[in-house]
């Protein structure tokens, strides 16, 4: 599937994959145990979350503050996470991608 996912261009997200990403934030938050995993729209095509989250875990964009906000919004505290000034996509994906598998793994889809 991450075919379907543009590759990072010297560790930096084409725009398009950044809103994807967003998109991917805001899907995981209304995820419940038992239902399958969300998909995303990406150009026409239904990408799994953690596919877009895969692919986001090696950016070194910092993120917006409308990402940093829904990141802590879905994933709470935590404690581990970077100073705003220094907030990237990768940071949030890898954390994101790590709980979508444990979703995963606990049969929710």
């Amino acid at each position: 599937m991450t075919r379907v996912v543009p590759a990072l261009h010297d560790r930096h997200a084409p725009i398009s994959l950044q809103d994807a990403f967003l998109d991917a934030v805001e899907a995981f938050d209304g995820w419940q145990p038992g239902q399958e995993e969300p998909t995303i729209e990406f150009e026409d095509k239904l990408i799994p979350i953690s596919s877009i989250f895969g692919r986001m875990r090696a950016s070194d964009d910092l993120a917006p503050e409308k990402v940093r906000l829904a990141y802590s919004a879905t994933v709470g505290n935590d404690p581990g996470a970077p100073d705003p000034h220094a907030f990237t996509y990768g940071y949030a994906a890898s954390r994101l991608r790590e709980l979508s598998l444990e979703m995963l793994r606990e049969g929710a889809g």
